[in-house]
């Protein structure tokens, strides 16, 4: 116990994470079409470098919660699988918990886990629990510590009697569910979470992100998440690493990233009893996205945000006036139309 409680106080004082410009090529193979081209292909064959990961360097501290964000094919689930050690880099340097992920040692693959949505790691025609023991015993972990976790992850993520059924015959959001707590029994210290809540409904994706969001609350575990639903972003995650085309665009607080890459914002004003005002008449101070009676809400351009703001309270017989950041999922679109533009 004193070793454990001495590699746990290691842990504390270092980075969880450590990438420093790693990279990943692939050798892909191409060819015109048509059966010349085939013909020709057999016997010199021309291949094409693809950089999924170029240059990438970040630091994630114990217990840090982080959202990785990014368009399909920047990155994101390459730069993961080389962190579980499903990848080796072709440059750069990757360190988790300390250990080289590449070698997959013992004692990191016991610290760490990766969830990727929709990807199945329980056996099929088996209840989920016996899958669940076959777990406790490739980790090694105690009967007593397996059942009391066990336990709590059936009561977080309300499992019930699911864990009893063969797996083919759950729902999407009931596998995935057990899904999750198979890939969490061994208590890891890393999470590395691939789009998690990928095809649920509204009301599962909460439970997950609920469930996660105890987990690390509970264990102090640190967050990698990526995901395509802002919710999940804005729900668990402070801090944003923006991956495109296989580089970092932003690194840094969320809030951060709506006020340094939005273009404009919205301005909500309610009328005061009795103003004979209605859309038509709000358009000369921006354009207007929304009309109720009595309130109407506008789009303005930054820069002229305040001028906007000092003009209403002035000309106009106003009972409030609010403005408001855009959403993140703009702030996003943003960055990604900026990084694809020439030049």
């Amino acid at each position: 116990m004193e070793r454990i409680a001495e590699f746990d106080i290691i842990i504390l004082t270092m980075n969880t994470v450590s990438v420093h410009n790693l990279c990943k090529t692939y050798q892909v193979p191409e060819r015109e079409a048509g059966l010349k081209a085939a013909l020709g292909s057999l016997f010199k064959r021309r291949n094409k470098q693809i950089k999924a990961v170029d240059d990438v360097s970040f630091e994630i501290e114990p217990g840090e919660m982080v959202g990785f964000l990014g368009p399909n094919g920047a990155g994101k689930t390459t730069t993961l699988k080389m962190l579980s050690g499903l990848l080796h880099p072709t440059a750069g340097k990757a360190s988790v918990l300390g250990f080289d992920p590449y070698k997959r040692q013992r004692e990191f693959l016991r610290q760490i886990t990766l969830v990727m949505g929709q990807r199945n790691q329980l056996v099929w025609d088996i209840p989920a629990a016996d899958s669940y023991d076959l777990n406790r015993a490739v980790y090694r972990i105690p009967r007593a510590d397996y059942e009391r976790t066990l336990k709590e992850f059936v009561e977080l993520l309300e499992l019930g009697d699911l864990i009893k059924k063969p797996v083919r015959n759950l729902s999407l959001g009931e596998r995935m569910k057990v899904e999750i707590a198979a890939a969490l029994l061994h208590r890891p210290q890393v999470l590395f979470l691939d789009e998690p809540t990928l095809g649920l409904d509204i009301t599962m994706q909460r439970r997950i992100r609920a469930f996660i969001g105890e987990y690390n609350q509970r264990y102090g575990a640190t967050v990698l998440l990526t995901s395509h639903y802002m919710a999940d972003i804005t729900a668990l995650c402070k801090r944003v690493i923006v991956i495109h085309h296989g580089h970092i665009l932003f690194d840094g607080d969320l809030s951060a990233l709506g006020r340094k890459f939005a273009a404009y914002k919205k301005i909500v004003v309610r009328f005061e009893p009795g103003a004979n005002l209605n859309a038509a008449d709000m358009q000369p101070y921006g354009e207007v996205v929304q009309s109720d009676v009595g309130t109407v809400a506008l789009r303005v351009a930054v820069e002229k945000a305040s001028a906007v703001t000092a003009r209403l309270l002035a000309e106009l017989p106003l009972a409030d006036l609010t403005v408001e950041e855009p959403p993140i999922e703009d702030a996003i679109e943003r960055i990604f139309a900026t990084s694809a533009e020439p030049g």
